[in-house]
C-alpha cells in the first residue's frame, strides 16, 4: 500500500480485544510494507556494520605495505557506503509509508465507527477521548508500527555482527557477544516506571485540554457572571501540573538515554583495554583490533533502536488500548442489514413503549423525563445505545435495513444540534430528496431575522446564502442556531423526521409560526416532535403522552389537558398529581401560580385561553 493509494478501499475488521492485539493486527495488515522496511533496514545496518571490517583491512594493508589489499579495502568501502546510502534512503521511505498508512488505517476505522454509532458514541465515550484517540493517539500507534521493522533489522544486524566477530576474532568476540545483550536489556527495569510517569503526564494533559475546551465554550456565560478569572486560575494550576508531570517523565527518559550512552562507552573501554593487551602479546594484529573497536563503536547506533522501540511501545500501548476500546463498541442493531436496500414507507412504531406515529401525520410526544425523550428519539432513528426491540417502519424493523437505508428513512435532530463552520449555502448543501428548496425551509423555520443578521455581519456580496457561519454557530444566539438546524433538517426531507425540542430557545410567537410552517412543509410526511410546548402540541395531528417508558394516553392536546392530570402536570408545569395542595396565593420559583388538584382545571383553561389569544394575534398579523 502506497501513500498515493490512500484512503483504503476497506480498512478491515480490527482485533479490538486489547491494545497489544490491535497493534499486532495493524502489523499483520501491512506485512508487505514491514518486510520492505526490514529488507532496506538490513541493507542499511549491515552496511554500517561492515565499515569497520573495511577499515581494518585497509589499516592492516597499510601496515603490511600491500597496495593490492589497500585497493581492495577502498573498493569494499565504496561499495559499503553506496549500500548504506541506498539502504538508509529507502528505509526512511518505507518507514514513513508504514507510519502514515498505519495512522490512516486507524483514522478510517475510527471514522467508520463514529458513522456507525452516531450520537450514541459520545454517550458511551467522552467526546474529548474520541478526539484524543483520532489525533495524538493515532500518531503514537503509527510510530510503534513503523519502528518495529527498524528495530527488527537492528536486532538481526547485532546478532550477525556478534556472530561474525566470534568467527573473526574469538578472544574479543566473546567479550562483545556477552556485553551487547547486557546493553540491550539494561534499561528494561526502568521502563515500567517511565511508562507510568508518561501515562500520568498524558492524563493530566487531557484534563487540562478538557478544562480549556469547556472554558472556551462557556466564555460568554463566564464573562456574564465575572467568572473568567476563576477559570483562568484553574487552567493555570492544571497547566502547572502538566508541566511538573512532563518534567518528571523527561527525567526518567533522560536517565534511560544516559544509560544507553554510558554502558556502550564502558564496553568500548573494556574492548580497547583487552584488545591492546592481546596485541602486545601478539595474539591479534593491529588491523583486527581496529576492526573490533570500530564494530563496537558503530554498534551503538543499532543499539539505540532498542531504546526507541521501548519508548514507542510505552507510548503506543495506552493509545492502542484507548483506540481498541472505541473500536470495540458495537451498535445495538445490525449495521449490515438482512434486507435489500430501500426506504420503506408506513407507520413508525416502537414496540418498547407502544409509541405509534401514523404515516404522513404530525405526531407530538410528551415525556415527563427529558433524558427519556432523548433516548427514545435516538431509538426511533436506529441509534439506540443499548439493545432494545427494533423500531418498525411500515412493518419493517429498522435494524434489518442496511445502515445507509435506515438513516435515509429516519432523520433525528438532537435538542442541541451542531452547526459546522462555512457558508449558509454549504450548511444546507446535503443529501436531500429535492422536494424542499432551501428558501422554503428557511421560511418555515422562521429564519428571516437570522438571514438579516448574517448579511449584516458579512463582508460578502450581500447574499445571505454566502454569509459565513462561525464554528458551531457561536456568533448566533441559541434560538438562531436552533432555527437554522431545523431548516437544515427540513431541506433533507426524510421519510420520517424526528425533532427533539426544536423550539426550546425561541419566543412563543415565533414558536407558533414555526409550528405552522413545519406542519405545512411536512404535509404528507411523517413527523415526530418531542416537546412539552402547548403551542407545538396544539398544532399536532396526534399527541402521545408517555408516563415512564410506556404510552399512557393518546389524543388531541386540548382534550388531554382537560382529561389527563398527568399530562396536564407536565405541560402546565404543575406539581406532581397527588401532592399536597398548595396554600392560596403560593407561587412557584418562576413566579407562576401553583395549580394543584382541582386548581389544575383552572390552570388548563388558562393555557387554552392563551392558545386562543395567540391564534387571534396571528390572524390579525396575517390580515395586516
Amino acid at each position: 500500500m502506497q501513500i498515493q493509494d490512500l484512503p483504503f478501499p476497506d480498512p478491515g475488521v480490527p482485533d479490538a480485544r486489547s491494545g497489544p492485539r490491535f497493534l499486532w493486527w495493524l502489523f499483520r495488515n501491512q506485512l508487505s510494507g514491514q518486510l520492505k522496511a526490514l529488507a532496506w533496514g538490513l541493507l542499511h545496518f549491515v552496511s554500517v556494520a561492515s565499515l569497520p571490517f573495511c577499515v581494518g583491512v585497509g589499516v592492516q594493508a597499510a601496515v603490511d605495505r600491500s597496495g593490492g589489499r589497500l585497493a581492495l579495502a577502498g573498493g569494499l568501502m565504496a561499495l559499503v557506503c553506496a549500500g548504506n546510502a541506498v539502504g538508509e534512503t529507502f528505509l526512511h521511505r518505507a518507514a514513513v509509508t508504514n507510519w502514515i498508512t498505519a495512522a490512516a488505517r486507524v483514522q478510517q476505522l475510527l471514522g467508520r465507527k463514529a458513522a456507525t454509532l452516531g450520537s450514541a458514541l459520545t454517550r458511551r465515550v467522552a467526546a474529548g477521548e474520541v478526539v484524543a484517540v483520532s489525533t495524538g493517539d493515532v500518531e503514537k500507534i503509527g510510530w510503534f508500527v513503523e519502528a518495529l521493522s527498524r528495530f527488527t533489522a537492528a536486532a538481526v544486524t547485532i546478532v550477525l555482527v556478534c556472530t561474525g566477530l566470534l568467527v573473526y576474532q574469538p578472544a574479543l568476540g566473546v567479550a562483545v557477544a556477552v556485553g551487547l545483550p547486557v546493553l540491550a536489556i539494561a534499561v528494561l527495569p526502568l521502563l515500567p516506571r517511565a511508562t507510568r510517569r508518561a501515562d500520568v503526564q498524558r492524563e493530566k494533559a487531557g484534563r487540562a485540554t478538557e478544562l480549556a475546551s469547556d472554558t472556551v465554550a462557556g466564555l460568554r456565560v463566564l464573562r456574564g457572571i465575572g467568572g473568567e478569572d476563576l477559570f483562568l486560575d484553574r487552567y493555570r494550576r492544571a497547566s502547572q501540573e502538566v508541566r511538573h508531570a512532563a518534567v518528571r517523565s523527561a527525567r526518567m527518559w533522560s536517565l534511560i538515554a544516559a544509560i544507553q550512552v554510558l554502558l556502550p562507552g564502558l564496553l568500548l573501554i573494556t574492548v580497547v583495554w583487552y584488545g591492546v593487551h592481546l596485541a602486545r602479546e601478539g595474539r591479534i594484529t593491529v588491523g583486527e583490533l581496529v576492526t573490533v573497536y570500530s564494530s563496537v563503536m558503530l554498534l551503538t547506533y543499532p543499539i539505540r533502536h532498542f531504546e526507541e522501540i521501548a519508548m514507542a511501545y510505552s507510548f503506543s500501548r495506552p493509545s492502542a488500548r484507548r483506540a481498541a476500546h472505541v473500536l470495540s463498541l458495537e451498535r445495538a442493531t445490525d449495521t449490515g442489514g438482512s434486507r435489500a436496500a430501500g426506504v420503506p414507507a408506513g407507520d413508525l412504531y416502537d414496540p418498547a413503549t407502544g409509541l405509534l406515529a401514523p404515516a404522513g401525520r404530525l405526531t407530538a410526544v410528551v415525556c415527563g423525563d427529558p433524558d427519556a425523550a432523548g433516548r427514545l428519539a435516538e431509538r426511533l432513528g436506529g441509534h439506540a445505545s443499548e439493545p432494545s426491540p427494533p423500531v418498525l417502519l411500515g412493518g419493517v424493523p429498522l435494524d434489518e435495513l442496511p445502515l445507509d437505508s435506515a438513516r435515509e428513512a429516519v432523520l433525528v435532530q438532537d435538542k442541541d444540534p451542531v452547526l459546522l463552520s462555512g457558508t449558509l449555502r454549504e450548511l444546507l448543501d446535503m443529501p436531500a430528496s429535492g422536494a424542499v428548496d432551501p428558501p422554503d425551509a428557511l421560511q418555515a423555520a422562521q429564519c428571516g431575522d437570522v438571514l438579516a443578521a448574517l448579511v449584516q455581519g458579512s463582508l460578502g456580496t450581500g447574499d445571505p446564502m454566502d454569509a459565513r457561519i462561525t464554528e458551531r454557530g457561536r456568533s448566533l444566539s441559541g434560538g438562531q442556531r436552533q432555527r437554522l438546524a431545523l431548516a437544515r433538517s427540513l431541506v433533507t426531507d426524510p421519510e420520517v423526521l424526528v425533532l427533539d425540542e426544536p423550539t426550546s430557545a425561541v419566543d412563543s410567537h415565533t414558536e407558533a409560526r414555526i409550528a405552522e410552517g413545519v406542519r405545512g412543509l411536512r404535509a404528507g410526511r411523517t413527523t415526530v416532535v418531542f416537546t412539552s410546548s402547548p403551542l407545538l402540541l396544539d398544532r399536532a395531528d396526534r399527541v402521545v403522552f408517555l408516563d415512564g417508558d410506556t404510552v399512557a394516553a393518546v389524543g388531541g392536546h386540548r382534550d388531554l389537558v382537560r382529561t389527563e392530570p398527568r399530562y396536564r402536570a407536565v405541560v402546565t408545569r404543575e406539581t406532581e398529581p397527588g401532592a399536597a395542595p398548595a396554600e392560596a396565593g403560593t407561587v412557584r420559583a418562576d413566579g407562576v401560580p401553583r395549580a394543584d388538584g382541582a386548581d389544575g382545571a383552572v390552570r388548563a383553561d388558562g393555557v387554552l385561553r392563551r392558545l386562543e389569544e395567540i391564534e387571534e394575534l396571528e390572524e390579525i398579523e396575517e390580515t395586516a
